[in-house]
């Protein structure tokens, strides 16, 4: 079974396109929120990420994993595909 992906973004954000591009790239399906021009939405995201304001926003199978540079990080210490995989990389 696969792991849920989410994803709050915003338009014209270098870091959000790359986040996407990355998982793309892994045949990875998501579910993508643009809080761009909704600013309920944003809150409900800064919420959900602990006061994290900044985008993107990474949820996997609900757990947030940060931004952009920690989706990379996981990546390079190889523990992404696990958690994509749906299970826990400690």
């Amino acid at each position: 079974m696969s792991a849920k992906v989410e994803i709050y973004t915003s338009s014209l954000c270098g870091y959000c396109s790359a986040a996407k591009r990355l998982l793309t790239q892994k045949g990875i399906s998501f579910d993508e929120t643009d809080v761009t021009f909704d600013p309920d939405m944003r809150r409900a995201m800064t919420e959900r990420a602990g006061g994290r304001t900044s985008v993107p926003q990474i949820f996997i199978n609900g757990d947030g994993i940060g931004g952009c540079d920690d989706l990379y990080a996981l990546e390079r210490a190889g523990r992404l595909d696990a958690l994509l995989a749906g299970s826990k990389a400690g």
